[in-house]
């Protein structure tokens, strides 16, 4: 398995948000998304893209994005391998004594996974109820 940085196509992620049934955005709306990710790795094995993760953050708070590995590669230590990578990047982008924060939605049933990489279901001690607002913008309306 090769990983590689920055070099996810737009062709790739919509493959692979396919394999694993989510929802797809517009195209237009997708590129512009992909050209403004602070960072990518992608999963390549024989010539084909089988995993990827975003990042996407301002350097004080980070939000890892879309990650997905492909039903037939998923068990391989793949995501483990893709989070890892996003993680260190984060770190080594953080100044001595600095600190940022890394979050993440984790698709329903996929909490452990990530709780064995280090983080928190909240809410925890520290942390209220994680939110979201999805918005749809639709003609005529």
């Amino acid at each position: 398995m090769i990983y590689e940085e920055n070099q996810l196509q737009y062709h790739n992620y919509y493959s692979i948000r396919e394999s694993v049934g989510w929802l797809h955005f517009p195209e237009e709306q997708t590129r512009r998304a992909l050209e403004k990710s602070l960072y990518d790795i992608v999963a390549v094995e024989d010539a084909q893209v089988v995993g990827m993760g975003r990042l996407i953050g301002d350097g004080l708070y980070y939000v890892i994005v879309d990650l997905a590995v492909r039903p037939e590669y998923q068990g391989k230590k793949i995501g483990t391998q893709i989070v890892t990578k996003l993680l260190e990047y984060i770190e080594s982008h953080i100044p001595i004594d600095g600190r940022a924060s890394v979050q993440l939605i984790a698709e329903k049933g996929k909490e452990s996974f990530y709780e064995k990489l280090g983080f928190k279901t909240i809410p925890h001690e520290h942390c209220g109820t994680g939110m979201r607002k999805v918005i749809h913008h639709r003609e005529g309306i």
